[in-house]
């Protein structure tokens, strides 16, 4: 019994330090296919579902302004699904804006490709807030 009160004691400070640890998982909502579910894995990953239909983006270069400035910008690749079985991809281009810990303002354009009746030029936008885990 001794043992194991000391082994519980041993591995408590690294469960809680592992608490503490980042998840790189964020999830929040946005204007994008109409209202929407956004979530975010590792900051790479980025997936919608909403009113109008869904998305998925994969950001593919992140950057910073001025490390002074809580404002960062991204680059990434993706494609989208209607339900009125419109469906294309997209570029998204954007801006974060760290609003405090954890959280996180977004607004981006994306030119969109749609291919469902012949390819169509169109460009998009979205604008949303999430909450990293």
């Amino acid at each position: 019994m001794k043992k194991q009160i000391m082994l519980a004691a041993a591995l408590f400070p690294s469960v809680s330090m592992a608490a503490n640890q980042p998840t790189n998982f964020s999830v929040g909502m946005a204007v994008d296919q109409q209202l929407s579910v956004v979530i975010e894995i590792e900051e790479k990953y980025r997936g919608i579902i909403g009113n109008d239909g869904m998305a998925f983006d994969y950001i593919a270069k992140r950057g910073s302004f001025d490390q002074s400035m809580p404002l960062t910008w991204y680059v990434g690749i993706g494609g989208w699904y209607e339900w009125d079985d419109e469906f294309g991809v997209r570029v998204p281009l954007g801006l974060n804006w760290d609003l405090s810990k954890g959280w996180v303002l977004y607004a981006q354009i994306h030119p969109e490709l749609e291919l469902y009746k012949g390819p169509d030029l169109q460009i998009g936008g979205a604008l949303g807030i999430k909450y990293s885990f």
